[in-house]
């Protein structure tokens, strides 16, 4: 059985209703994940849980461990990965308490660690669709069954953080189209292509982000209680999706990224060269 990863962000530190199995200390070629991964079955599926920013949220969105966390995803043989992501809406119509399935994303971050593939194994993965769309739709069937206002598709402005926009960014995000604001989704999208994993974000609106003139400017006071709403929400909206839809079966493209992706001969490289990306890549060795 293919096991499902779940990736909890800011609030989403534990996962009700699974029965624990094991808990996985799992060492990467990047070093340890935020924490350690929780192995466990909900309705008969077996799930790898990580706490995004670690279980006492200790880790700042620019110094989470992107590689090692999707790499440890890998390595306990996960097949698709549910991202839940706090984020500030961009937009009138995506209340605080809102849900959004993104289906895209614009990456402003920078020094993160974005790929594996650092040479010298060279790879070029498409992210013109970034998100499985399969399992999103799926996502929001089971959003849609719990009454979350769930809007279809989205735009995820992810930002450097860890403060948030000034007005003028956040201003300037608008006109460019984007949806919602978040800090964490990239470089953890592209791992996640790269590591041929399914993948989709389910993202949780808190606030308005600062644009908003009705609306106090954002701050970590004003979000917590929202989010922890939305957390409840999610929770439920995942024991929906692991008790009527998990076993629905996903064709797409994510599992077989890197066919067509390498540019350089592995079977020339040697063992070092090799190390870092072996999980990958050994199905083409």
């Amino acid at each position: 059985m293919q096991r499902i990863g779940i990736i909890g962000g800011s609030g989403f530190y534990t996962m009700g209703g699974m029965e624990v199995i094991d808990t996985l200390d799992i060492d990467t070629p990047y070093g340890q994940p935020s924490d350690s991964l929780t192995l466990a079955s909900i309705h008969g599926q077996e799930v790898v849980f990580l706490s995004r920013h670690g279980n006492m949220h200790q880790i700042p969105p620019h110094q989470i461990n992107y590689r090692a966390n999707i790499y440890a995803m890998k390595l306990a043989g996960v097949s698709q990965i549910i991202s839940m992501s706090a984020v500030g809406s961009l937009r009138e119509d995506i209340a605080p308490g809102d849900f959004v399935i993104v289906d895209q994303f614009v990456d402003r971050t920078r020094e993160r660690a974005s790929t594996f593939f650092d040479g010298p194994v060279v790879a070029h993965v498409s992210m013109a669709d970034p998100v499985c769309s399969t399992l999103a739709k799926i996502l929001q069937q089971a959003c849609e069954e719990e009454a979350i206002t769930t809007h279809q598709h989205g735009t995820y402005m992810v930002m450097q953080g860890p403060q948030f926009s000034t007005r003028a960014e956040s201003e300037l995000y608008r006109r460019w189209g984007m949806d919602v604001i978040g800090m964490t989704n990239m470089p953890e999208a592209k791992l996640a292509r790269e590591a041929e994993i399914c993948y989709a974000t389910v993202a949780m609106c808190t606030d308005y982000d600062c644009w908003h003139q009705g609306e106090d400017d954002v701050s970590v006071s004003n979000v917590v209680e929202v989010m922890q709403h939305n957390v409840e929400k999610a929770k439920a909206m995942l024991l929906t999706y692991f008790k009527k839809h998990h076993t629905q079966h996903i064709v797409c493209a994510c599992r077989n990224t890197l066919e067509h992706s390498i540019f350089t001969d592995l079977k020339a490289q040697n063992s070092e060269s090799l190390r870092p990306i072996y999980a990958l890549v050994k199905r083409f060795l």
